[in-house]
């Protein structure tokens, strides 16, 4: 499969939310596939909205969410947990990114069951930190270009049905933005 070229990416980073639900991302462990349909998104922009990270200023840690699009944001919380987010905004704006909440498994099902020490497929990959967990993507994936076909990168996948919107998970501040994008499959 080819993967989604740059200029996917280069939309509003709201249309980018929608846009990637139904895509399928890959991670290559050794010679292992693992992948799953992405289920879940959140849109984070630049300075109309003050629950991005790239709100106030450029840092070391956000610095890749003001860089080229189609590449990984991978970013610790929580001091014991990655989250992984895929550049994507309009040449216009400064910064934006897409933060990958769930996905549904599709292969290396066993992998990511070991990999999060469980065996429910219902709790498995259904939250960001579950997700990283599960497909193994660490803060050396940042920076990763995903519009390439190395050992992490996005796919077509499935045509959503029905798009549900809501608000962003975890957040205090821009709680009115209805960027929490999903689908069931």
């Amino acid at each position: 499969m080819n993967t989604l070229p740059r200029k996917f990416y280069l939309q509003d980073t709201v249309i980018v939310a929608k846009n990637l639900l139904g895509k399928k991302i890959i991670r290559k462990v050794g010679r292992i596939e693992i992948s799953g349909i992405i289920t879940e998104t959140e849109a984070y922009r630049h300075k109309d909205d003050p629950a991005s990270h790239a709100f106030r200023k450029i840092t070391e840690r956000n610095k890749a969410m003001f860089g080229d699009v189609g590449m990984a944001y991978v970013y610790f919380t929580y001091g014991m947990y990655f989250c992984f987010n895929v550049v994507a905004r309009n040449p216009k704006i400064d910064a934006g990114a897409v933060l990958i909440r769930a996905i549904k498994p599709e292969k290396g099902l066993r992998k990511m069951q070991e990999n999060r020490n469980k065996t429910d497929l219902k709790n498995l990959v259904n939250g960001p930190a579950k997700l990283t967990q599960a497909l193994e993507i660490t803060k050396e994936h940042y920076g990763t270009d995903l519009t390439r076909d190395s050992k992490l990168y996005i796919t077509e996948g499935i045509k959503p049905k029905k798009i549900i919107s809501s608000p962003r998970i975890g957040i205090k501040e821009a709680t009115d933005k209805l960027w929490n994008f999903k689908i069931n499959i």
